[in-house]
């Protein structure tokens, strides 16, 4: 008997060690598959490969002729007719399983994207990113010598003039909301080339050449300027709603979430109606401290809005002046390092390389603030994290509501998603991931989902020592991202109007007018984006308090977040079966 067990035991590890062979082989042929054709993809699009961080395509541009678009899309299609013949799904390691529906998905998307959004006949921005970006990452990001990023940079603005063409060849009947946007981005542009370029590039033996490269780059901007405003902007009355139907199938690719565009509306209003009597509730405490000598509003639907409101107004008040906005951004991000720190809510990454810095004009137009991570290919790069002052064109008026609206207890919400712990070090960790496919295609719901969910943590855990106005301005911010999918399903799937829209966001979630203007102005740019704060960070909570109440008193809060962190920019559907496996804990 103990000879048969012995021999059974044998068998038993030869067939388990021969599986794990397979797997691996299986991983590996997955592994070179995807490597070929990203290899491949980034000779197409070399400005993808810069933002990428791989610097091979340094001194080209994007073909964007109509030919070339369509020669990458035939690209995309082959690889995804090919993923499942050259691939064995099952033999692949689970990790590996889910890189491969990660890569399906993505050419999935790719393919409706190309079909339905039309973004180089309809959208002008598009073209702006060939013209600014091409330059800028390479002198503010490449680690590359410097005079190896000048000459590329003059090589590439060589090349500008044929995607100045393209655009005019493609473009065609383009909604008009988009292309005042770029018209306001171009003359940025412009600026860009006269004036920030030569202080970004410092002194060089290239300076002659790339003074000249820039003066025809201006030159030709100067002529699309006049293109965007005569010719383009005259017709632009192009239908910025992408209707119900794509909406609903825009939400099931770009969210990949597993949730329908009925559902994320349906959760939405709910958390809406919590979050906002939430907000009541701290108002109410707060108002003796702002109202002294005036009655609290009566405790009924326009009285909660009342109270909350002007309460917000109060605390919006004590913000800073534009001349230091920066520099408190700066104090704010020491403050808050801190913290994490002190409550060793998670490990930071080390060397810290997030820069905060002045939010280039040609960037501006659509958000107060952004973070542009390290390159998932070079992650020895910096990470900036760009606030936009008000600019100095603004009148008095507008200046100030800018400032309330971004005041010191806003401004370190903003600090805590745009910076620590939310985008800067949650990408940090990406980069990371062992897995390219995770590093390359990461998901927008997960990294917005965790900037969102690391706001009302920071606080829960102490951030703020009980600060009821600092507290009341976080749920205000996160109402916002609330609101963000409301609006977002409104805009595309019904026929709200401009003025119902803005009385949305300025009497329920509580934004100024300014800002909820240039709030409607990006839901008709872009559409499912604004959803993916939301639920990314229903996600991220969801899952947070299902483990915690699973692990008991084993719970340690900073592991779990390392525990989310360390696996990549994954869609949320598999965050609990990776963490779950991580900790080690049954299925469920």
């Amino acid at each position: 008997m103990k000879q048969f067990l012995f021999q059974f035991a044998v068998v038993l590890f030869a067939a388990t060690g021969c599986q794990e062979s397979i797997s691996q082989q299986a991983d590996s042929a997955f592994s070179s598959f995807f490597q070929e054709y990203l290899d491949g993809d980034l000779r197409m699009r070399p400005l993808t490969a810069t933002y990428l961080g791989d610097h091979r395509f340094d001194d080209r541009l994007d073909d964007l002729s109509s030919e070339a678009r369509a020669s990458r899309t035939a690209f995309v299609r082959k690889t995804l007719e090919n993923l499942p013949m050259v691939i064995d799904f099952e033999n692949l390691s689970r990790p590996s399983q889910i890189d491969f529906e990660i890569l399906k998905h993505e050419l999935e998307k790719e393919l409706w994207l190309a079909e339905n959004t039309k973004r180089f006949e309809r959208d002008p921005r598009v073209y702006n990113n060939y013209i600014n970006d091409s330059i800028y990452l390479l002198l503010t990001q490449s680690t590359l010598p410097k005079e190896t990023n000048i000459r590329n940079c003059i090589s590439r603005m060589a090349l500008i003039p044929q995607v100045i063409e393209a655009a005019k060849k493609n473009l065609a009947a383009p909604p008009r909301v988009i292309t005042e946007t770029a018209i306001r981005q171009n003359r940025g542009a412009i600026s860009f080339y006269e004036g920030e370029l030569f202080a970004l590039a410092g002194e060089t033996p290239q300076k002659t050449r790339l003074e000249g490269a820039a003066a025809r780059v201006v030159n030709e901007l100067k002529g699309y300027q006049r293109f965007l405003e005569e010719q383009l902007l005259p017709g632009a009355n192009g239908e910025w709603r992408i209707g119900r139907k794509k909406f609903e199938q825009k939400v099931e690719l770009e969210l990949d979430a597993g949730l329908s565009a009925d559902q994320v509306l349906s959760d939405a209003k709910a958390e809406f109606t919590r979050v906002v009597d939430e907000m009541y509730v701290i108002a109410r405490q707060l108002w003796s401290r702002y109202f002294p000598d005036t009655v609290l509003p009566p405790d009924d639907p326009d009285g909660r809005r009342a109270t909350i409101q002007h309460v917000l107004q109060e605390i919006g008040r004590e913000h800073g002046s534009p001349e230091d906005l920066i520099l408190d951004a700066r104090n704010t991000v020491n403050r808050i390092r801190e913290f994490i720190r002190s409550r060793k809510l998670l490990t930071l990454p080390e060397p810290d390389r997030c820069q905060v810095i002045e939010m280039p004009e040609f960037q501006r137009g659509n958000s107060i603030a952004f973070l542009n991570s390290a390159p998932p290919l070079e992650n020895s790069a910096i990470s900036i994290y760009a606030i936009s002052p008000p600019p100095s064109d603004w009148n008095i008026d507008r200046v100030t509501s800018f400032m309330e609206e971004y005041n010191r207890h806003m401004l370190q919400i903003l600090t805590i998603h745009e910076a620590y712990p939310g985008h800067y070090v949650q990408l940090e960790y990406a980069n990371r991931n062992p897995s390219l496919v995770r590093r390359i295609l990461g998901s927008g719901v997960y990294v917005e989902g965790w900037a969102v969910y690391t706001e009302q943590t920071l606080l829960d855990q102490g951030y703020g020592n009980g600060d009821l106005a600092l507290r009341l301005s976080q749920l205000k911010f996160y109402l916002r991202a609330v609101g963000n999918a409301i609006l977002d399903h409104n805009m595309h799937c019904t026929t709200i109007t401009d003025d119902e829209a803005l009385k949305f966001l300025v009497d329920e979630v509580f934004q100024s007018e300014g800002e909820a203007r240039l709030k409607i102005i990006r839901a008709k740019q872009s559409s499912v984006q604004l959803s993916t704060y939301f639920v990314g960070r229903m996600a991220h909570y969801r899952l947070r308090q299902k483990i915690q109440r699973e692990m008991g008193e084993a719970f340690d809060l900073g592991g779990y977040h390392e525990a989310v962190l360390k696996q990549g920019s994954v869609p949320v559907k598999y965050l609990p079966e990776l963490v779950r496996l991580y900790f080690g804990l049954p299925d469920r």
